[in-house]
């Protein structure tokens, strides 16, 4: 691939990742599941390595900018819903600009973190992966157990974990067209949708510090390092398991407050993506939507794709990382401005008319019923990780029947 195809692929995957980030319900895992489904026509206009590209730059991009309309507008998505509660906080107090300059850095330090950490996970995970398999289900089940267990309301957590099992199950093993799109859209796309319509309130007036005044301490920013560097390995290998669950585990070795809980956030839900990569190199696994498009992609992945993947990573998530603050500051600017009512119907429509096109009868039952769930799982307050076992039931009955 040639520089100018791999810089286009660059800045088309930097524009797709900001798009997929600004609309919520729009997710990273809605486009790779179009372009895989249009894999045949797609590779024979583009290279492997222009898709991947494309894959990759609009994977870490989404990561940096959907941290902007969880916190601006309280819609979020399963990767960063736990960024709401202190980011409105911050909100409230007219910090949203600062919460959203956090969880940037946070992002641009994954970066770093990534490029660090790859090359001893890329080589040490085939050795130790073996060993833990075996007992994937059972983390798996432990990991569940202890989110449904710090639940105030544990028979909610445990009706909404169980349902989303259930449906979960139920759509990998029926002729649905591209299952985890109306599964993940009805769960954290229509359901937020829907609710955060009737739920906006009045946005006061945000200040815009400068980001030499917003910038962490050096305790802040190494705690969120050291937290970050335990959960993030850990999750990013295990199937169903994402940057929420690696929050609530980084969550429990340190000591939180909204601005460290923000920086923690943004740096995991990059990490997590980052990683997911790495790991499909390294043993052939898929843990995100992103790393499936890859895989489907990369018939024979090598280590030299891991050298290409990781120059895409520290390239877009410079370029995210900018582009986040320019918008993040449009937010903090022009929040009041926004039609919030007109943007969320306007996505709604876009996303049930996506799912229309690309999936089949039984995949708008499952949208239905999934949008019905989620709702559930936000009017019953428990939280939205809960839905994850969507994802995870399966796995668990994989493993164990295998």
């Amino acid at each position: 691939m040639g520089i100018i195809e791999f810089v286009l692929a660059l800045l088309l995957g930097l524009l797709a990742g900001t798009l997929t980030g600004l609309f919520p319900g729009i997710h990273i895992n809605l486009i790779a599941a179009i372009l895989i489904s249009s894999l045949a026509i797609s590779s024979e206009y583009f290279s492997p390595l222009t898709l991947v590209t494309f894959i990759v730059a609009m994977s870490i991009t989404h990561t940096f900018i959907d941290f902007i309309p969880s916190i601006f507008l309280g819609a979020p998505e399963e990767d960063n819903f736990l960024s709401v509660l202190p980011g409105h906080q911050l909100l409230k107090e007219g910090r949203g600009y600062e919460a959203c300059i956090l969880t940037l850095i946070g992002s641009i330090t994954a970066i770093a973190l990534i490029i660090i950490i790859s090359p001893l996970f890329f080589y040490i995970l085939p050795h130790l992966y073996p060993l833990l398999e075996k007992a994937i289900p059972l983390i798996l089940i432990f990991i569940s157990l202890y989110m449904i267990f710090r639940e105030e309301d544990l028979l909610s957590a445990l009706i909404v974990f169980t349902l989303s099992g259930y449906l979960g199950f139920a759509t990998f093993n029926l002729p649905v067209k591209d299952p985890l799109m109306p599964l993940l859209t009805g769960l954290f796309g229509l359901s937020s949708l829907i609710i955060t319509i009737k739920s906006r309130s009045k946005i006061e007036k945000q200040k815009l510090p400068e980001i030499k005044k917003i910038f962490p301490s050096k305790k802040e920013l190494f705690s969120s390092i050291g937290a970050a560097s335990i959960a993030a390995p850990l999750c990013s290998f295990l199937p169903g398991i994402g940057s929420g669950h690696a929050a609530v585990i980084g969550s429990e070795i340190t000591k939180q407050t909204p601005r460290k809980f923000l920086l923690l956030v943004g740096t995991l839900n990059t990490i997590v993506m980052g990683l997911s990569f790495v790991t499909l190199l390294a043993i052939n696994k898929t843990r995100t939507g992103s790393a499936a498009a890859v895989q489907e992609i990369l018939t024979n992945p090598t280590s030299q794709n891991l050298i290409f993947i990781l120059m895409s990573m520290f390239a877009s998530g410079l370029l995210a990382f900018f582009i986040g603050i320019k918008t993040s500051k449009f937010f903090a600017e022009n929040i009041n401005k926004i039609s919030y009512l007109k943007l969320n119907i306007s996505i709604i429509f876009l996303l049930v008319l996506i799912n229309i096109i690309f999936t089949n009868s039984l995949g708008l039952i499952v949208l239905t019923t999934s949008t019905c769930l989620g709702i559930y799982c936000i009017l019953s307050n428990s939280k939205r990780i809960n839905m994850m076992g969507a994802l995870i039931m399966p796995s668990i009955i994989y493993y164990l029947i295998n």
